[in-house]
């Protein structure tokens, strides 16, 4: 019975057992964690961070810091380029640019990035293709890297060969990626796929390109799709109502700075345009520039959300439908340590567990609230059309406008998980009218009776149903 076990004692085991990565989990396995679009766009951060590296702490406080720094993409069903002039990749950083992970002391602070895992590029590189060569020019070297399709397929071979090259008259990095998986160039090759991938461009790098940055596919520049809100200065004495504002928060918690904004994009649609047909209604309004974005770093990792994630349908709030088509809003975290920061592993999406997001969240319920609210309080067309001129006291602002705005508003300080100060607007209400009444009288049994025979052949109805056909009778009468 116990033969097994005495065997196992023979053999005197003691020592250890090897935890070696493998390779392969790297090139091929963890390559399934993220999207294509992502893996692209994970490149695309890493242009960015060169110029995080480039610039000093004080211009990266400036509202235009990216002006003149650019990156090119180029995608086709033979080969992947991204290329940039934001600085390249410093000699003295190679150790754990290029490692397959990165050492908790070597995580970077003092720098807005956002990547903290040291993972993404080369991922990246191993989900787009098996040949890679990187160039990159700095300050204080010049050199080319080459993941080969040997070097991939080498489970004993960790190194990667580096060349020094000339220097270049622009500092920054060029990374091309040939031997395309075969779902990779199938991708390339679909013009479905570039424009898609040229609207998350234009959506998840919009603050970015807001503030200087270019960004090029295939040499056309993306436009960015910046979130904007209809702002009016408290106090028009020209408006007899409160003026249409948004409502802004901001605070610091544990070395990360937060600043929300939730309003108006538009005018709002009365019930019976948000319940026309889609086909009808979408000419006029879209539901793609509705909800919340988030920003990290001034990289966006979540784009016009409306679900429950940003508080749709969560505390009061309704769940999203069309007649909330204008309100939208967005969330700005900066820290210095992309580790504080309320992201997932893929940096497009943000960690619903993470204590700072959720008490952020409870911010976002509360200034949404005052635009749910005013939009079904102004349900009907003819209390829309009212509105409209408030609308019209207002003008678009993005979020640099915004922030410049908040210190000259009347802001409160709020207590609470975190402290901060906010600006909560009164906005206008739709003057309080009675649409109905009710009219009550009594009147002789008997003759409610007769008068119920007379209408109905019955002396039987309801005494309100007599009133009531009474008062029709005669309002079609004066009506004529």
């Amino acid at each position: 019975m116990f033969a097994g076990r005495e065997t196992a004692m023979a053999n005197n085991i003691s020592g250890a057992v090897s935890a070696h990565p493998v390779k392969s989990f790297f090139v091929h396995m963890l390559t399934r964690d993220i999207e294509l679009r992502d893996a692209i766009l994970d490149l695309l951060d890493n242009c960015v961070d060169g110029v995080q590296r480039n610039e000093t702490a004080k211009n990266l406080k400036k509202s235009k810091p990216y002006t003149g720094y650019w990156a090119k993409i180029y995608l086709s069903k033979d080969e992947f380029k991204i290329q940039d002039n934001c600085g390249g990749i410093p000699w003295k950083f190679h150790d754990y640019a290029f490692r397959l992970g990165r050492l908790k002391k070597e995580i970077v602070k003092g720098r807005r990035t956002i990547g903290t895992y040291g993972i993404g590029m080369k991922r990246a590189i191993f989900k787009i293709g098996s040949d890679c060569t990187i160039r990159t020019h700095a300050e204080d070297a010049s050199y080319r890297i080459h993941f080969s399709p040997t070097w991939m397929a080498n489970e004993s071979d960790w190194d990667v060969p580096v060349k020094e090259i000339t220097p270049a008259k622009e500092l920054g990095t060029s990374i091309l990626v040939r031997g395309l998986r075969d779902g990779v160039r199938q991708e390339f090759s679909s013009s479905t796929f570039i424009e898609a991938f040229r609207e998350a461009l234009s959506t998840h790098y919009a603050y970015i390109i807001g503030k200087g940055f270019a960004v090029h596919l295939n040499d056309e520049p993306v436009r960015p799709k910046q979130i904007r809100l209809l702002f009016a200065k408290p106090g028009d004495e020209s408006s007899k109502m409160h003026p249409i504002a948004p409502f802004i928060w901001e605070g610091r918690h544990k070395g990360v700075d937060v600043f929300l904004a939730v309003g108006f994009t538009r005018t709002i649609p009365s019930k019976e345009e948000a319940d026309e047909s889609f086909e009808d209604y979408k000419e006029r309004y879209s539901s793609a520039d509705a909800g919340w974005s988030v920003v990290c770093n001034d990289r966006t990792v979540l784009y016009c959300d409306k679900s429950a994630l940003t508080g749709w349908g969560v505390s009061g709030v309704p769940q999203y439908h069309m007649q909330f088509i204008a309100i939208s809003g967005i969330v700005v975290f900066t820290s210095e340590d992309a580790v504080l920061l309320p992201t997932t592993t893929t940096k497009r999406n943000i960690d619903a567990q993470s204590e700072l997001y959720l008490h952020v969240r409870d911010k976002m319920i509360e200034g949404m609230k005052l635009f749910t609210s005013y939009t079904n309080a102004w349900k009907t067309k003819e209390q829309v059309s009212a509105s409209r001129s408030e609308f019209q006291r207002t003008s678009i602002v993005d979020l640099g406008e915004l922030r410049e705005q908040s210190p000259r508003l009347r802001m409160t300080t709020t207590r609470g998980a975190i402290e901060g100060r906010q600006y909560k607007p009164v906005l206008p209400r739709p003057k309080s009218t009675r649409e109905e009444e009710r009219i009550s009288f009594k009147k002789p049994t008997k003759d409610v009776r007769r008068v119920s025979k007379h209408l109905f052949e019955t002396p039987d109805k309801k005494p309100s149903e007599v009133g009531e056909r009474c008062f029709d009778l005669v309002l079609e009468e004066a009506k004529g």
